[in-house]
């Protein structure tokens, strides 16, 4: 090897999905694709735009890799949507991709609450506000219901996994364990259960 090849700055490889190879988007497309998702969702909503964007639109990811890296986000302190965004960001072009996707994705919420938060605190008893809360909410409910029935679909055909989302809805809604008691006693379960053979 020369001495001039190197020192020639590296190439990144391709992106590979499903055995496809996939072209790398730039750091502005990372920006600007997760700025739109910023923009035109809210609240637990955000996650289905992210799985639309990564898994169906740009292939950037596959449904497994998708939901290895939601699990990984879930697991980390901070919103899952922006760690989402952090670590998918960071998989496609280190760390600068993952303050790109972070900021883009970040961005538009920011400056709607700040807009938004100054309006309602001029007019917090206003009876509009308070009509428009409650559709954003229903809303973001819809929409990560959707996609949990969307990504969950495959495992809703399997009785033993009906039993663990049943054993884990139960535990936080009904009995009202903590997230942390909830994951100690599910994850072995699950991970006994699915593991390895």
């Amino acid at each position: 090897m020369s001495s001039e090849s190197a020192g020639a700055p590296q190439s990144p490889p391709p992106l590979t999905v499903s055995g496809e190879a996939q072209p790398l988007p730039t750091l502005f497309e990372l920006f600007w694709q997760f700025m739109v998702i910023g923009a035109v969702s809210f609240g637990g909503g955000i996650i289905a735009y992210e799985q639309i964007l990564l898994v169906e639109k740009k292939k950037w990811l596959d449904l497994d890799d998708f939901m290895a890296t939601l699990a990984i986000s879930q697991t980390m302190p901070g919103l899952n949507s922006v760690n989402m965004a952090v670590l998918t960001g960071d998989r496609l072009r280190g760390v600068l991709g993952a303050i790109a996707a972070g900021l883009g994705l970040i961005l538009p919420g920011a400056a709607f609450v700040l807009i938004v938060g100054i309006a309602y605190m001029a007019k917090p008893d206003h009876p509009i506000a308070n009509l428009i809360l409650a559709g954003i909410a229903a809303g973001a409910t819809g929409l990560l219901a959707a996609i949990t029935y969307k990504i969950g679909q495959g495992h809703l055909r399997h009785i033993i996994s009906c039993l663990i989302i049943i054993t884990t809805f139960v535990l936080m809604s009904i009995f009202k364990l903590p997230l942390i008691v909830v994951l100690l006693i599910m994850a072995p379960v699950a991970l006994f259960i699915y593991r390895p053979r």
